[in-house]
């Protein structure tokens, strides 16, 4: 996430409504990727989320049918806001929600709304448990729904620990059920051939074993031995599935947070960068990327471990935990690497031979 100008020079940042210097209200838009002063009678206006709830910093065209801003037109149900809290949790999800969309547009991966798409468009529905109808986190055919209590930061904490997941975050959590629900758009519905299907099956495994038995042994059974070398997270073990969301959720932590060191001008010095056991053959993948130059996923790696210690380090003095608590080894760089290479392919930022698309450049010169 890169920082913002206001008109008047001061810096601005993606959640802001406000501009501190010159008193300006102020909000995010998504067409120009600017934050814009909201004048009274200007060409901009803020999402009704925003104007009615104060959960939302979008902003839509003024003279818009719809009040609500892209990132808003893809909720179906909003939580019952007569709840004591719920305004709150529901701000936090929002928010989150926001940050992932941001990464989504940058990486040219937009999300389409159901109201837009009948067949493979997205919905959110946000939702409370109630005594006798919990609500579990998930995907299902292009719906997402999130748990409310997700938000509340002693809920989540004691998830955290049960479930034994160091990094159980909001902006986790949509990562995560929009990495199945491309799956299920690209793999399921057919946007992607059955040669990627297969290299997939060759890198993560074998999607046809039954879910639901994979997931019941996971849980009374705990992860395999030694899964800390093949997988990003014990969850991961779990199913193929499992694992495609994992990474794909971890690949954006990297990229969004190489966005924002970035922009800062953070660097951890080149002292600190053990990149040297990823040979480029070890990231090698069966086709259709079997002739991908791997040199821009490398710059990626290459700069994410030169970050991580120092922000390892800055997390702990500060009197926190490691804010970075994971291992890549080659086969979780590997599969890193296939996210890389599906997000360039689908977004039609690859060549047949080799990816036009170095992220890291393209980082590089929107810090410039």
């Amino acid at each position: 996430m890169k920082p913002f100008t206001c008109p008047c020079s001061n810096i601005l940042f993606f959640e802001n409504t406000q501009c501190l210097k010159c008193g300006s209200n102020v909000g995010y838009d998504a067409a120009s990727d600017s934050m814009k002063i909201i004048e009274p009678e200007g060409k901009l206006k803020q999402c009704a989320n925003g104007t009615q709830h104060g959960v939302c910093n979008w902003l839509v065209p003024a003279d818009s049918a719809n009040p609500l801003c892209d990132a808003c037109q893809l909720n179906r149900t909003i939580p019952d806001l007569s709840v004591q809290g719920n305004g709150e949790r529901w701000a936090r999800m929002e928010a989150s929600k926001r940050r992932v969309a941001y990464s989504m547009h940058h990486l040219g991966l937009p999300i389409i709304p159901r109201t837009q798409d009948a067949e493979t468009g997205l919905i959110f529905d946000f939702l409370q448990p109630m005594p006798g109808a919990p609500v579990i986190t998930g995907h299902d055919f292009g719906i997402i729904t999130l748990n409310m209590e997700e938000a509340d930061d002693a809920i989540r904490e004691s998830n955290r620990q049960k479930f034994r997941e160091p990094h159980r975050s909001l902006v986790g959590h949509f990562r995560h059920e929009l990495a199945h629900y491309y799956w299920w758009v690209w793999f399921e519905k057919g946007t992607i051939d059955i040669e990627l299907l297969n290299s997939f099956r060759e890198v993560f495994g074998d999607e046809r074993q039954d879910y639901g038995t994979a997931l019941n042994n996971y849980y009374n059974g705990g992860p395999p031995s030694g899964w800390q070398g093949t997988h990003i997270s014990e969850y991961s073990t779990a199913h193929p599935w499992e694992d495609w969301a994992e990474t794909w959720a971890h690949y954006l932590h990297m990229t969004d947070a190489l966005e924002t060191a970035d922009t800062f001008g953070l660097s951890a010095g080149r002292q600190h960068v053990p990149v040297t056991r990823f040979p480029k053959e070890s990231v090698s993948l069966p086709a259709p990327f079997a002739n991908v130059d791997p040199g821009a996923f490398m710059d990626i790696l290459y700069h994410w471990a030169m970050l991580t210690p120092a922000i390892n380090e800055m997390s702990l003095s500060l009197g926190q935990r490691d804010l970075y608590p994971f291992v890549l080894t080659p086969p979780i760089v590997r599969k890193l690497h296939f996210i890389h290479c599906a997000m360039e392919r689908v977004s039609g930022k690859m060549t047949e031979k080799k990816p036009v698309f170095n992220l890291w450049s393209v980082l590089r010169r929107k810090a410039a």
